[in-house]
């Protein structure tokens, strides 16, 4: 009986990119619901208006996540190289 060298390790041949975007998705999912919730609170608004809140919260909430949370507090950078 041989010994195989072509071993199947799923964490080296999944692509790490996969992860990145798949939590990007889902912070912009979060921002987008949290964002239409509060927008939806502020009554009086015009449309215009009520269109530039909606997207300054999304961007307040993106960054929130990528340069507080995910920079500071989790401490891992986004464009580090892994070697």
């Amino acid at each position: 009986m041989g010994v195989h060298s072509n071993i199947h390790i799923p964490s080296e041949s999944f692509p790490h990119w996969i992860w990145y975007a798949v939590e990007c998705v889902i912070v912009l999912a979060v921002s987008l619901l949290v964002s239409r919730e509060i927008t939806d609170s502020i009554e009086g608004l015009a449309a215009d208006v009520q269109n530039y809140i909606f997207m300054g919260i999304v961007g307040i909430v993106f960054l929130t996540w990528y340069i507080g949370i995910r920079g500071f507090v989790l401490k891992k950078r986004i464009l580090q190289s892994r070697y």
